[in-house]
């Protein structure tokens, strides 16, 4: 029997509804008031009650749609199937993006959710939950907010640049990461630190800041805004022709791409704990 792969633009809708949905749960939930449901990497990583409520309620919502596909969470993992479902597709979720945002009530954090297809990511979509800001991207079919399609920076000068980055929970790294910035920010136009990997790859998308680099980041981290960010123009990678990943994520327009490479290796960025 031949499987009948869905387009990017199938999987996509059913991406944008489940998130809009899924955001509108983790509004309400933090204005009803966020609890601390528990800690993860260590005692300042930590996991609310609306990060478990608002991927379950994602869970829920695939399975009526796609019920032989696998998903893969950021609480739950694996969960749900197979990474080798049947269907080829695999469901990519971080239910809340910038869990310490949320708890703290500033308006940074996302829903993020992708689909694969044969393990290529090919749809994703990026809700900001606190503005309902929406970001969203198909393999091929470029990266868009609201009507509006993307391009990234065009800046050239690696000195005007204004690089996105974040940091881990533990504090050797935290340590190291402090190193690379503090050698790193006397050769760009300024850092900023968000706190959320997926709205920082999409505001490098639409050029809001010019380039962004992280260690650390997990697959739901990046799958869709990763993909918002490679439509729109960027290069994303890892260091030294790796693919991106837990090393490090780089993603640059092509003519920032080498400068910053360059100097995020020279300081070993993907080194330390």
């Amino acid at each position: 029997m031949i499987r009948s792969a869905p387009t990017p633009r199938e999987l996509l809708e059913i991406a944008v509804a489940v998130a809009r949905d899924a955001a509108a749960t983790a509004q309400r939930m933090r204005a009803e008031g966020v609890s601390v449901a528990a800690t993860k990497s260590t005692v300042t990583d930590v996991v609310t009650a609306a990060d478990r409520a608002v991927e379950r309620q994602v869970l829920d919502a695939l399975r009526k749609h796609r019920p032989d596909d696998a998903v893969l969470g950021e609480e739950y993992g694996a969960g749900a199937g197979d990474p080798a479902a049947e269907s080829g597709v695999r469901w990519v979720i971080d239910p809340i993006d910038g869990t310490v945002n949320y708890l703290y009530g500033l308006p940074y954090c996302a829903v993020s959710l992708a689909a694969e297809v044969d393990g290529e990511v090919v749809a994703g979509v990026v809700r900001n939950v606190a503005t309902g800001d929406e970001w969203t991207a198909t393999a091929g079919g470029g990266a868009w907010r609201e009507e509006e399609r993307l391009g990234c920076s065009t800046e050239t000068d690696l000195g005007q640049a204004l690089v996105a980055t974040g940091f881990g929970y533990d504090a050797g790294r935290r340590a190291h990461q402090a190193r690379v910035v503090a050698e790193l920010i006397p050769h760009v136009r300024d850092i900023r630190r968000m706190g959320a990997a997926a709205l920082d790859l999409c505001l490098a998308a639409e050029g809001k800041v010019d380039a962004y680099y992280e260690k650390g980041l997990a697959a739901w981290d990046l799958a869709a805004g990763g993909l918002v960010a490679r439509e729109a123009g960027l290069l994303v990678t890892g260091l030294a022709g790796r693919p991106p990943g837990p090393d490090l994520v780089i993603a640059a327009p092509p003519a920032l791409f080498e400068p910053l490479h360059t100097r995020l290796a020279a300081l070993d960025a993907s080194g330390g704990p």
